[in-house]
């Protein structure tokens, strides 16, 4: 049964801004957050905006300031030695994975171009319980004794080899020790399917790959939301 007091009502957000340097634009900030509401419930509510704004407040002072500096650094470069300058851009955008039974989990891209080749993303995530605004680790989900990062790495093992026999070359040769390596259990996020785990951007394959994304059945957690 659904608590109205838990339930979390999600608002979009956008704030931009540009860094000039000598009269040019050289450096674009984009951020899209959410803004939570929990009727009747401020104490939770709070918990998570303020965790969000306090996310939001160390990337634009990232941004701010060593990104700002570095651009201005490729700007003079450019200018001196007479080759094309590309403007820097900065995005963090939040994405909101599951909104029910008393659970609220998203996870925020931010991406950075630089200059180079392409850009780079990098993705981290948060899932909190709604009726107290509690953030929830991984471990949570999973009764005492249990070894979840085996269990864990084992079906995520087994998806990949499924993927890998239908896509050969998306992963590293050596992916399956990639996999333990690069296991953290900070990168998840909950969806309506299962726990989402996901490894960034050349831990375990190619850029051309992407961050690789496993869905684990809340049958095999052996845990499913509720409230």
């Amino acid at each position: 049964m659904k608590k109205p007091c838990c339930t979390a009502i999600v608002e979009m957000n956008e704030f931009k801004r540009n860094f000039r340097y000598n009269n040019s634009v050289i450096l674009t900030l984009n951020i899209k957050y959410p803004l939570i509401n929990i009727p009747h419930n401020k104490s939770a509510e709070d918990n998570i905006n303020n965790m969000i704004n306090m996310q939001i407040r160390e990337y634009y002072n990232y941004v701010s300031r060593k990104l700002y500096n570095n651009a201005i650094e490729y700007y003079r470069d450019s200018q001196t030695n007479n080759f094309p300058f590309h403007v820097n851009e900065a995005i963090m955008e939040y994405n909101i994975t599951y909104n029910d039974n008393c659970f609220l989990s998203l996870y925020k891209d931010k991406y950075e171009f630089t200059g180079g080749a392409h850009g780079s993303t990098i993705r981290s995530s948060d899932t909190w319980e709604t009726c107290q605004g509690t953030y929830i680790p991984m471990y949570c989900y999973f009764y005492s004794g249990t070894n979840y990062m085996n269990l864990l790495i084992n079906e995520i093992t087994k998806q990949a080899e499924q993927n890998l026999n239908q896509n050969p070359g998306i992963y590293f040769e050596d992916y399956k020790n990639l996999i333990i390596q690069n296991f953290n259990p900070d990168s998840y996020f909950l969806t309506p399917y299962g726990m989402n785990i996901y490894y960034q951007q050349y831990d375990i394959a190619p850029y051309s790959t992407g961050i690789v994304e496993f869905t684990i059945p809340y049958e095999i957690i052996g845990w499913y939301p509720s409230c």
